[in-house]
């Protein structure tokens, strides 16, 4: 009996779920039975995948930064790595304001409809206002006071704080490497064991991923409210899938141009991460499934993946801030606030430095939102208003920049992997977990 690919399970998990959704949406038992009896299967999934990710970044981290041997060679990995996230974001913060200004979806928004969204989220958006605006009046160097814990016990304790747990774990593993061999090998030895451990609880868990696509995807359908306010703002949410599939085809270029590897071939190594992320809408729960497609199956070595795939799901999220900058000057464009050219030109900085501080979680990029609303001026009584305008179709759009973010990391480490000489041959890896070897 052949056994399909793990990408193709999780493909038919999605439509599954999608399809049984839509069938019993409309039954008396059909929401109350999902969320009852599914849902929970999708909940757990996503604990399972949340509850090993403090324990991923810290051994994979640790492996490989202590695999190297040598500060400079991590100095000339870390560097890259985060000039190459920087340059990636900036440039689909670019991409997003070029579409939306060609497709100006706001001025597709009645005023009718913008009352009627007013009404149905403006409390939800008075609340992530209030929680934006708490974290803008902390300071401008604040998100570097964050990245330093105070207790790592307590910052490995939520998940919230992973880029204090990246902070500590690099800052261990430098002093690792500065320390006699001799010494280190004990510790070294002790958090490859470790990282081995954890890569075999990602394969166990992901076992159970197609039936949790389909619970998550199933219960999606279910919980949405209010399907005529999606087409109202159809063209909004068309503006932000042409860019993220500008923000994909930007990679593959990547990818075929300067890595020379086939797109086709990256696409299928990396596919069931970006599935896994559509159906979770957290970069941070498919970390996991990330490293593992890219170090197994894209011929990334350990000692790269084990730091750009980590560091990318927490600071690296081209799909949200292209979100960000769509999102911003529709809600601009429908609230009739005229933008400059200098508006533009700080939505792109702050929709960067936003996007390096989103939580790899669903729906934290609304809230850097509002500072990037803020940065351009949008009067505060509006705020909520603006945000009220995209809640409708936020969660389905979260699940697509999900999957770009997701991408990006996986691009940036083949990227830093040809440009180290830390990319092996594919012709030796695996395309999935059938054995299926790449001809």
């Amino acid at each position: 009996m052949i056994k399909l690919a793990l990408h193709w399970q999780i493909l038919i998990g999605m439509v599954l779920g999608i399809a049984f959704g839509f069938l019993v949406a409309g039954t008396d038992w059909g929401p109350d039975f999902v969320r009852d009896w599914i849902k929970p299967i999708g909940t757990i999934f996503i604990n399972l995948l949340k509850l090993i990710a403090i324990p991923l970044i810290i051994a994979s981290l640790l492996k490989g930064i202590s695999d190297l041997k040598d500060i400079s060679k991590f100095s000339a990995i870390g560097g890259r790595t985060i000039l190459i996230y920087i340059c990636t974001t900036v440039i689909a913060v670019s991409i997003g304001l070029l579409v939306v200004n060609i497709i100006q979806p706001g001025d597709s928004v009645s005023q009718e409809t913008l009352a009627e969204l007013t009404n149905a989220y403006s409390e939800e958006g008075s609340m992530r206002v209030e929680k934006a605006l708490s974290q803008k009046t902390k300071g401008p160097l604040q998100f570097i006071v964050d990245m330093v814990p105070q207790n790592i016990f307590g910052a490995a304790s939520n998940n919230g704080n992973m880029l204090q747990v990246i902070f500590f774990t690099i800052f261990f593993g430098i002093a690792l490497l500065l320390i006699d061999p001799e010494k280190s090998a004990p510790v070294k030895a002790f958090f490859d064991g470790f990282n081995d451990i954890i890569l075999k609880m990602v394969d166990l868990i992901m076992i159970i991923a197609p039936y949790a696509v389909f619970a998550l995807l199933a219960s999606l359908i279910i919980d949405t409210q209010n399907p005529d306010l999606f087409k109202a703002l159809s063209y909004y949410a068309l503006s932000v899938v042409i860019g993220l599939i500008c923000m994909i085809g930007f990679y593959l270029l990547v990818m075929a141009f300067y890595v020379k590897k086939s797109p086709l071939w990256f696409i299928k190594g990396i596919s069931p991460a970006q599935l896994l992320a559509f159906s979770t809408s957290s970069s941070a729960a498919t970390l996991p499934v990330t490293m593992e497609r890219v170090e197994e199956h894209l011929g990334v070595e350990k000692e790269v993946t084990s730091f750009v795939c980590p560091v990318g799901a927490t600071i690296n999220m081209d799909g949200t801030s292209l979100y960000q900058a769509i999102a911003a000057v529709f809600i601009a464009q429908a609230l009739a606030f005229d933008l400059t050219f200098a508006d533009q030109l700080t939505i792109i900085m702050t929709a960067t430095l936003a996007s390096i501080g989103s939580a790899a979680v669903p729906g934290a990029g609304m809230i850097m939102l509002v500072i990037v609303l803020e940065a351009i001026g949008l009067p505060a009584e509006k705020l909520a208003i603006g945000l009220a305008l995209i809640f409708a179709v936020d969660r389905p759009l979260d699940m697509c920049r999900t999957v770009v973010n997701v991408t990006g990391d996986a691009t940036v480490a083949m990227i830093v992997g040809k440009s180290v000489g830390k990319l092996g041959d594919p012709n030796v890896k695996n395309w999935d977990d059938n054995y299926e070897m790449v001809k």
